[in-house]
């Protein structure tokens, strides 16, 4: 699964989702996880009320499972949540490799139950056609 992280150093997640200069995205697996890409972000990001600026992030991470945030509004929120993504708040920076460390335990233990559902996120979409039509003539 894709997480997201906001941050302004690609090192620690520090920033607040509409302020974001960058948004590092990682793949994560139980036994792994890997670099996928940084996405950059300009322009006047701190200007509050400017929902545009809202739009390209939530394109960036639409695949993405998980998105750590510094702090993030209610409009983001909202947003992120209406994408299917799970947003998370650290309470003060934190490194992107601990929270990957830390992860990749949770994913090796026995993960809450929010989590096994956002690890199911791109393969909901499967459907076997087959089984509902020998439901609907069975």
């Amino acid at each position: 699964m894709k997480i997201a992280f906001c941050t302004q150093d690609l090192q620690r997640v520090d920033a607040h989702f509409g302020w974001a200069k960058n948004i590092a995205i990682y793949e994560v697996s139980p036994t792994s996880h890997q670099f996928v890409e940084a996405i950059q972000f300009d322009g006047d990001l701190q200007e509050d009320g400017n929902e545009d600026k809202l739009a390209p992030k939530i394109e960036a991470i639409r695949d993405c499972a998980i998105l750590y945030v510094a702090a993030i509004g209610g409009s983001g929120a909202a947003r992120v949540v209406a994408n299917n993504i799970h947003p998370i708040k650290v309470n003060q920076p934190e490194s992107i490799a601990e929270i990957l460390d830390k992860l990749k335990d949770v994913l090796n233990g026995n993960p809450p139950p929010w989590l096994r559902k956002v690890m199911r996120k791109g393969q909901e979409q499967r459907f076997d056609f087959d089984d509902e039509e020998e439901l609907e003539h069975g």
